[in-house]
């Protein structure tokens, strides 16, 4: 494709996929950590994996489940033999892959890298790529890359993108497996449920104290209360700091003087164009467009080989220099408005009007006062958090009785919690941090009531804590608990009642009987519409036998109690139209490529000499 979005699609989808873990883990490091010493959780073709680099990514992973699911996962309980083991797994692959990819002489030219950089949102400004934008994030980051640092990993990252691609890219479903897939996704299910409650077998569970006893002395682990404190905390912070003493107006115009060329938006151009395979075809419609100006749009639309931008008119949008093909791209630039020419470049031929010229400007103070403001505020916050950072750990360490010294000397509030456990499932805010928890709950800090050490728990952000009171971990008593345990064992026997009716009601219908079920409206599902059904049951229904209808399925929902489904009517899809039919053999071929990749790993692992030192893996 000539359309720079359509020519880098795939480049761009698969560098955002990455992007999270570029970010992630900022450094070209990981990759190039490959020799190692005794501490090796594993050796791949001579390359290490270090014990390092393996708690590192267990920690980015624990941070990621930690983000998406809050205090309600304790992430530390991820760190399982299984998990250590897959990982493992993962990072060895890693290892296959960069290994074939370097044998294979696999590059990025600078274009290519140039490209996907630009086309980056994080990096634009205005629909634009901006340096200005592009160092700041990168700046930003913890800790912070240097554009070479970034550009390094960038490209290497999408050298084995190429190599995955080039496995993936070759493997072709056939057109009859394609075919029965696509019926299968639209294949349509006529459903009805009902619906047999826990809560209408309440009444009828029936528990007695010697039950009671015995769930008491079997999970006495359960109705233990964890050793939990009340603390108080300050909280130092490039943030906060920088608050305290806000960018004056001076400052603001002094760095946007300085800056200036930053802030230069180069010429635009916009275009339109119809490329064609030969010079003769090229010729025809450029003489055609002399007679007809007018039927531009009309002629790219009907004739033009670049589908990005036929469906449009021929139009390519706004474009600076350096954007486009070299030889396009020169063209472009010394054409006049609405001036025609033929150009030829890599992909055919193309017949290009200009369109459209936006002469270079600088953007006013007022335009990038906002964002030019908050760099300046990060900045500021960031010297004034490396100047007061030793300073503030000293402080919380050499008067250990007490944070107001600290708070006082960088005018920060003491905050206080209330109850708060180690591990527990709870918000604790600044507090959220393994090693500050660590350390709050160390006899130290439980015994002696001193400051625990200013830990980072972020970046630039250093916090301090003390505790002000400690209550051990108890048992509660079978008399505080036995209400909470009737509960449960009296819900776990209406669920267990719910599903025996549910079951012999199943039975009943397959028999034809009709069972005094009340089934609901009927609703038509597949395995692209739902219809709010949760994903086990749809899988359910979707593979169920339907050889004879009407078909029943049954299974138990937890906590709710037993849901029956009936299908009534299975209809086949329709035929579809060529580009729907293209569409579902693309996806079949997706997934054929994701097998065919991940069988080619496989064949890389068979050959390949691996050592894994269980001793190191199993070791926290």
């Amino acid at each position: 494709m000539f359309d720079l979005v359509t020519k880098y699609k795939r480049v761009i989808q698969v560098f955002l996929g990455l992007i999270a873990l570029t970010f992630a883990t900022w450094g070209i490091e990981s990759y190039t950590r490959f020799r190692g010493a005794g501490d090796a959780v594993a050796s791949v073709n001579g390359m290490k994996i270090s014990q390092r680099e393996f708690t590192d990514e267990l920690r980015r992973q624990q941070d990621q489940v930690r983000k998406m699911f809050g205090r309600a996962i304790d992430p530390a309980a991820l760190d399982t033999p299984g998990s250590r083991r897959t990982l493992l797994d993962s990072l060895i692959a890693q290892r296959l892959v960069a290994s074939a990819a370097l044998r294979g002489n696999l590059t990025v030219t600078d274009e290519t890298l140039r490209d996907t950089i630009r086309s980056i949102p994080a990096f634009q400004d205005g629909g634009q790529f901006s340096k200005a934008s592009y160092e700041l994030v990168l700046r930003s980051q913890n800790p912070p890359m240097s554009p070479a640092q970034f550009e390094s990993r960038l490209r290497y990252d999408l050298s084995l993108q190429q190599l995955a691609r080039a496995v993936g890219d070759s493997a072709i479903a056939p057109r009859a497996v394609a075919q029965r897939l696509s019926a299968l996704e639209s294949q349509k299910r006529e459903v009805a449920d009902a619906r047999i409650l826990t809560q209408q077998f309440l009444s009828e569970a029936k528990i007695d104290e010697a039950k009671l006893k015995a769930h008491y002395d079997a999970n006495q682990a359960d109705f233990r209360t964890p050793e939990r404190v009340r603390a108080e905390y300050v909280v130092l912070s490039a943030e906060l700091l920088a608050r305290q003493e806000p960018v004056t107006e001076a400052e603001l115009k002094s760095a946007y003087e300085a800056r200036a060329a930053q802030y230069r938006v180069d010429e635009q151009r916009r275009a339109s164009h119809i490329l064609v395979k030969s010079r003769e075809e090229a010729d025809k419609l450029l003489a055609e467009l002399k007679e007809s100006p007018g039927r531009f749009a009309e002629l790219a639309n009907k004739r033009s080989q670049d589908p990005g931008s036929a469906a449009k008119g021929g139009d390519l949008g706004w474009f600076g220099r350096g954007m486009m093909v070299k030889p396009f791209d020169e063209a472009v630039f010394k054409l006049k408005q609405n001036e025609l020419q033929i150009v030829q470049s890599e992909f055919g031929y193309h017949v290009v009007r200009l369109t459209g010229i936006q002469s270079g400007k600088s953007r006013p103070l007022e335009e990038v006062r906002k964002e030019l403001s908050a760099e300046l505020a990060r900045q500021k916050g960031a010297k004034k958090f490396a100047e007061a950072a030793e300073n503030f750990s000293n402080l919380v360490y050499e008067q250990p009785d007490s944070l107001k010294p600290a708070a006082e000397r960088f005018k920060l509030p003491v905050q206080s919690t209330g109850w708060i456990a180690k591990s527990a499932s709870q918000e604790l805010g600044a507090l959220d941090n393994p090693k500050l928890l660590a350390a709050l709950f160390s006899q130290d800090s439980i015994k002696n009531k001193r400051n625990t050490d200013a830990i980072e728990v972020g970046p630039s952000t250093l916090v301090a804590a003390r505790v002000v009171e400690y209550q051990p971990a108890a048992q509660r008593s079978f008399e505080q608990v036995s209400g909470e345990i009737a509960d449960l064992l009296r819900r776990r026997e209406a669920a267990a009642l719910a599903e025996k009716d549910g079951a012999a009601k199943l039975e009943q219908l397959r028999k034809g009987g009709d069972a005094g079920v009340k089934w609901s409206a009927p609703r038509t599902v597949s395995r692209r519409d739902a219809q709010g059904l949760p994903a086990e049951v749809l899988r359910r229904i979707v593979a169920a036998d339907v050889s004879k209808l009407p078909a029943y399925l049954g299974m138990p929902v937890p906590e709710t109690g037993y849901l029956l489904v009936r299908i009534s009517k299975v209809m086949e899809a329709e035929a579809k139209p060529a580009e729907q039919q293209a569409a579902d053999a693309g996806r079949a071929s997706q997934m054929f490529g994701a097998a065919q990749y991940d069988a080619y790993v496989s064949s890389l692992r068979s050959r390949a000499d691996i050592d894994i030192s269980n001793a190191n893996l199993e070791r926290k």
